[in-house]
């Protein structure tokens, strides 16, 4: 059965960096692509950050570009999101992503606080 682990979030100050990690497993993680998305109560959950099956396509949404980056190691079945500069806006709950065949996978989500 595919589960999706976060961990890493937690409060910090703006300006400041955290890395959440996402440990997958149920499925055949290196020929799956994944995701990390956020969400703010009462709001629509967004993508953040995706990346291809090989790591070689990356794509980001435009307020994190040139903040996050995300990233995979393939042999330990992890994604990864690196969060620098962090701001109060990224506050949110942050959630790791998949699609295999046409059903989501999601995990239950990470706190990310961003307060001085």
């Amino acid at each position: 059965q595919v589960q999706l682990v976060e961990s890493g979030g937690g409060l910090v100050q703006p300006g400041g960096s955290l890395r959440l990690s996402c440990s997958a497993s149920g499925f055949t993680f290196s020929i799956t692509a994944m995701s990390w998305y956020r969400q703010v109560p009462g709001k629509e959950r967004e993508l953040v950050a995706f990346i291809s099956r090989s790591g070689g396509t990356r794509n980001y949404a435009d307020a994190v570009k040139g903040r996050f980056t995300i990233s995979r190691d393939n042999i330990k079945e992890t994604v990864y999101l690196q969060m620098n500069s962090l701001k109060p806006d990224d506050t949110a709950v942050y959630y790791c992503q998949t699609r295999i065949w046409t059903s989501d996978y999601w995990g239950q989500g990470t706190q990310v606080t961003v307060s001085s």
